[in-house]
């Protein structure tokens, strides 16, 4: 699940810097708001839909094919599990599935060209290019088959979420279950919090951080005190008291502002952080190459450099955390969780727009929101061979097989369809799904959620200020550069690329939102 972590962060970072506009229980038949995503229909079975769908609708057999990024080298075992995730298909819909992992430095370009041909896809990942592949047509509207073939689909994901990836009263997406919100904190070693008599439950603020790095610093001087939450990253982008609409090109402070979009450099509070960032790296608080730096938070903690670092989190954080770094981690909460739009498309599964069989897609859809055994197959493999059951929900490597040596072993939970109905690998918490689902539950919404921005009224410009923002993102928001001089040539820069013009769209475009969604 780490390996969502950081993808999430890589995502913004992406979207920060390009033109892209984006860039993880138990049963209910009745479950139809968020307060229930993840809970799977026990009766929910694709042949037979809400609206009376029969099993004439999988009469005939079918040939599908599903495809999703890998971001390793393929499991060696793939042909093995797409025999058993066959076994399961066959049985439910009448249909058999090719599996289609694709490298993710290859995906956009590769499943570009496959919906450009026209080559057979019947059912794809969505991997933070919603609002692109809706604005080219790429994916099918769907809100017809969720109704007739979907009713697990809407039982899991919740109404109020499965409302969020509408484009124009239309859905054209489906998220993964999984954390719909984040919260943001700051994350540090226990055992040095612990010498230096550090109360981590009294920080609250970046004031109270401050306090501690003070401390780090003076007591520890072979450690660095703090560092942004990933490689490539900046503070504002592990540390964001905003809704940043998707591209962060004009954005709401405290996730609200009444649905007034502001230029985040220009605001006071953007102006406050640059200058606290600042002191930070000049009093030595901060990793000197934190503008260039390309090895993760958790390396340099493992490798006994880094105290700590800012970061977005979740439940279950804090033990992924300690197991990458190789020290118990503790973390502090400064900005309660909140859902976005973007949390909640940024991982969606999606029907392309020549998909063969748009029927049989929703209903292997649905499946990987159902079926617990064909879960559990995607993402841990053969029981047995990839992993053995230690307790009724809990799992772990068979004996003599670690991650290294399994010929089926990812990490991609998170892209599954309904990740609560997985089991938990040995050492995670063991109820960490139903602390998942209370988190999704008692998340804060942005006043914004649901709105997407489709920047192609304004391209030219995003890509001019996408420029602008390489050029001094990292080193400003880092510390690295003094705010008091490059703070208003980055203010200038941007406005002489058009990022009022990106605003005023964004504003246009948000307002009519607004009162569509009264």
């Amino acid at each position: 699940m780490r390996k969502k972590t950081k993808l999430i962060t890589m995502l913004l970072v992406v979207m920060m810097a390009t033109t892209l506009l984006i860039t993880a229980c138990g049963n209910n038949n009745n479950a139809s708001t968020n307060t229930d995503a993840g809970k799977a229909s026990p009766n929910a079975n694709a042949n037979t839909g809400e609206n009376g769908a029969t099993d004439s609708a999988t009469k005939e057999p079918a040939e599908l094919t599903l495809a999703f990024p890998i971001f390793g080298a393929m499991p060696k075992d793939m042909n093995l599990i797409q025999e058993e995730v066959n076994k399961i298909t066959k049985a439910k819909i009448n249909a058999t599935v090719k599996l289609m992992p694709i490298s993710f430095g290859n995906w956009n370009q590769q499943t570009n060209l496959m919906m450009s041909s026209n080559e057979k896809l019947d059912l794809m990942l969505v991997l933070g290019t919603y609002n692109t592949q809706v604005a080219k047509g790429q994916l099918l509207p769907i809100d017809d088959l969720i109704e007739k073939y979907g009713a697990g689909i809407k039982s899991a994901v919740g109404e109020d979420y499965l409302k969020v990836p509408k484009v124009e009263g239309k859905t054209y997406g489906v998220p993964t279950v999984r954390e719909f919100a984040r919260n943001f904190g700051f994350t540090m070693r226990k055992d040095i919090a612990e010498k230096h008599n550090i109360d981590v439950s009294a920080i609250k603020t970046l004031d109270d951080v401050e306090a501690v790095l003070k401390v780090i610093k003076e007591k520890e001087p072979n450690m660095t005190p703090i560092a942004p939450g990933g490689a490539n990253s900046t503070f504002m982008q592990t540390y964001a008291p905003y809704d940043g609409l998707g591209d962060a090109y004009g954005v709401l402070p405290n996730y609200d502002n009444d649905l007034k979009i502001v230029n985040n450099i220009e605001t006071p509070e953007y102006a406050a952080f640059m200058k606290k960032f600042r002191s930070w790296y000049t009093s030595g608080y901060v990793l000197k190459d934190a503008a260039t730096n390309q090895t993760s938070s958790v390396d340099l903690v493992k490798a006994g450099k880094l105290f700590g670092y800012l970061t977005p989190m979740k439940p279950g954080f804090e033990g992924q955390e300690s197991r990458a770094a190789g020290h118990e981690m503790v973390s502090a909460e400064l900005i309660e969780p909140v859902a976005t739009t973007f949390t909640i498309t940024g991982i969606m599964w999606g029907v392309p727009h020549h998909a063969t069989n748009p029927d049989r897609s929703m209903m292997l859809l649905d499946l990987l929101y159902t079926d617990k055994d064909l879960v559990n197959l995607l993402i841990w493999g053969i029981e047995g061979k990839h992993y053995v059951k230690v307790a009724d929900n809990v799992i772990d490597f068979p004996e003599g097989v670690d991650g290294s040596t399994s010929g089926y072993y990812m990490g991609l939970g998170w892209m599954w369809g309904n990740q609560f109905l997985s089991y938990v690998f040995n050492g995670d918490d063991p109820e960490i799904w139903t602390k998942m689902a209370e988190f999704n539950k008692n998340a804060k919404k942005s006043k914004a959620l649901g709105f997407s921005f489709n920047a192609d009224p304004v391209k030219t410009e995003i890509t001019a200020v996408a420029n602008v923002v390489n050029q001094y993102q990292k080193g400003i928001e880092t510390g690295t550069l003094d705010p008091d001089k490059a703070l208003p040539d980055y203010i200038s820069k941007m406005k002489s690329a058009g990022v009022d013009k990106i605003i005023a769209e964004k504003q246009k475009q948000l307002d009519a939102w607004a009162q569509a969604n009264k």
